[in-house]
């Protein structure tokens, strides 16, 4: 069977009060929770009120006691811009506070204001980064002082303050033995970060603003990874995310998607937008209709909206296209003015849709395992 996560960036309008759509976020996991979804993975972004969670340790730990089953992913951690230290004691006791509901995402970031404010400019170095600290955190969380790391960019020792009778000089260790699943954002087709996700048994998370051509290199791409170290990769470990938005009818999907001032344009404006300064285009003038003109396309292209079902068609479609994964990430979106037909889609993802997803997918297993 295919489950059902939840993936919040989050994006809103920067002009909407930041406590409302805190709530109205948390409001969207707690509903999850109940309908079922497996998982919940929220984003981190320092300088963006557009993105405006600075900490999903912090927003995910908001909502332990609120939920019962669903488990808390962070999509993602950007580690070249935290010191490992701080970044593994935090997620250890994320850890034990969720009593193991914990999936550990980890990037380099993808918000060029942040690489700005935290000089982390340089995009190989930033890559760099993320693998020098991913491994002090895994040593961290395994091994015992007295020890030091003088690294290229990370520098941390802990050799003399030790005193083990009192846990003096002891880090805390998570509660998941011997840490919590650690998952990996992929973007461009043929990804190297696949195949490193594939060697090191990494959780491959394909983002919903990936065309759905390059997605279809990922799970080829980290399994050769896994193979070439004697691993047999699972699908079922493969994340993989979407824009989904269940309608009462085709019409009302398609009005909200020609909408020059909708929740799909606005999302694709700001990608699109951002996307054209991370890649050095620093330009302040721009053509916003022009932008708005773009986005629309963009959502037509990545956004599966219709009825209940014009909505499976199209993940049937999308599954044929990209191959076997595990657990579709269905993008939370901005619900101002859309507050509840955005909480029925999610329902009916969760009761009706879905369901017949992981029909289908597993009618294609048993065909595949009886060849």
């Amino acid at each position: 069977m295919v489950s059902l996560g939840l993936f919040l960036m989050p994006l809103h309008p920067p002009a909407r009060d930041l406590t409302m759509v805190l709530e109205e976020d948390r409001d969207l996991v707690k509903l999850a929770d109940r309908l079922g979804y497996a998982e919940a993975w929220m984003g981190e972004h320092y300088t963006s009120t557009g993105e405006p969670v600075t900490s999903p340790l912090l927003f995910n730990a908001s909502l332990i006691a609120e939920t019962e089953r669903i488990v808390f992913g962070t999509g993602v951690i950007s580690l070249p811009q935290q010191h490992p230290v701080v970044v593994a004691g935090h997620v250890a006791l994320f850890d034990h506070l969720s009593r193991g509901r914990t999936i550990f995402g980890i990037g380099s970031g993808g918000l060029s204001c942040d690489w700005e404010i935290f000089g982390n400019l340089d995009g190989r170095k930033r890559g760099m980064a993320m693998v020098e600290s991913i491994e002090l955190i895994l040593k961290l969380w395994t091994e015992d002082p007295p020890f030091r790391h003088d690294g290229t960019h990370f520098q941390v020792s802990l050799e003399d303050r030790i005193i083990p009778e009192l846990g003096v000089g002891r880090l805390i260790r998570p509660y998941q033995k011997p840490y919590p699943p650690i998952a990996v954002s992929l973007r461009s087709a043929n990804s190297y970060t696949a195949t490193e996700a594939g060697r090191r048994g990494w959780i491959p998370v394909s983002g919903n603003f990936i065309p759905a051509a390059d997605i279809a290199t990922h799970w080829p791409t980290y399994a050769a990874g896994a193979e070439a170290v004697g691993r047999r990769a699972d699908p079922s470990l493969w994340r993989v995310g979407r824009s989904v938005l269940v309608t009462d009818s085709d019409a009302q999907a398609e009005d909200i998607l020609a909408d020059p001032d909708g929740v799909f344009t606005r999302y694709y404006t700001y990608l699109n937008v951002h996307g054209r300064m991370a890649g050095g285009d620093l330009s302040k003038d721009i053509d916003w209709p022009a932008a708005r003109a773009g986005a629309e396309k963009t959502a037509r292209e990545f956004v599966i909206a219709g009825s209940a079902a014009t909505v499976l068609d199209r993940l049937v479609a999308f599954r044929d296209e990209i191959g076997d994964f595990g657990t579709l990430m269905v993008t939370g979106h901005d619900m101002e003015g859309m507050h509840d037909l955005w909480m029925r889609s999610f329902a009916r993802l969760a009761e009706d849709v879905g369901p017949k997803l992981s029909r289908y997918m597993d009618g294609l297993r048993s065909s595949a395992a009886a060849d």
